[in-house]
């Protein structure tokens, strides 16, 4: 008895001829073409079904690549699913596609609203020095010119 054809994993390339299609290459855990895949399974491209033939393992986009992108391709087998998430870079010598890890994708953002926010306070702490310094400047009689000339000799101090 036949078992029924599994795509348990894959990876995209460019298609050999280099006409600007994506391959998607049925593989293993090894990473290695599993070359016994053949027929039609559904992938979903970005949100959009599409039926790929697979002939030895490979199947080949039907649309080209027109310019870099971000592409989500994902297969539903009967028991699992498997996506991945690709940036295409396009170039005159053809394409590059890129796996991008799904965590980085919610870590870069937060990493970048953290510094936004240690910037904001440190903004906001350089005010509030700034504000006593013009109430010290103005009430106590500091110069402001002493203040950083004692800044500038400091830091000679340094170095």
């Amino acid at each position: 008895m036949a078992q029924p054809q599994v795509i348990r994993d894959f990876i995209v390339k460019e298609n050999l001829s280099q006409n600007g299609k994506l391959a998607i290459i049925a593989v293993d855990t090894t990473e290695k073409a599993n070359d016994q895949i053949r027929g039609n399974f559904l992938f979903s491209v970005n949100g959009f079904q599409q039926n790929l033939n697979f002939q030895d393992g490979v199947a080949v986009m039907a649309d080209p690549v027109e310019s870099s992108t971000f592409v989500f391709f994902k297969h539903k087998n009967l028991e699992d699913e498997v996506g991945k998430f690709y940036f295409i870079r396009k170039t005159d010598n053809g394409l590059s596609p890129y796996k991008v890890n799904g965590l980085t994708l919610v870590l870069l953002p937060l990493i970048i609203l953290l510094v936004a926010y240690a910037f904001k306070r440190l903004l906001v702490v350089f005010v509030l020095i700034a504000l006593v310094y013009g109430y010290l400047h103005f009430s106590k009689g500091l110069d402001l010119s002493q203040l950083f000339e004692s800044f500038f000799f400091g830091l000679r101090g340094l170095f």
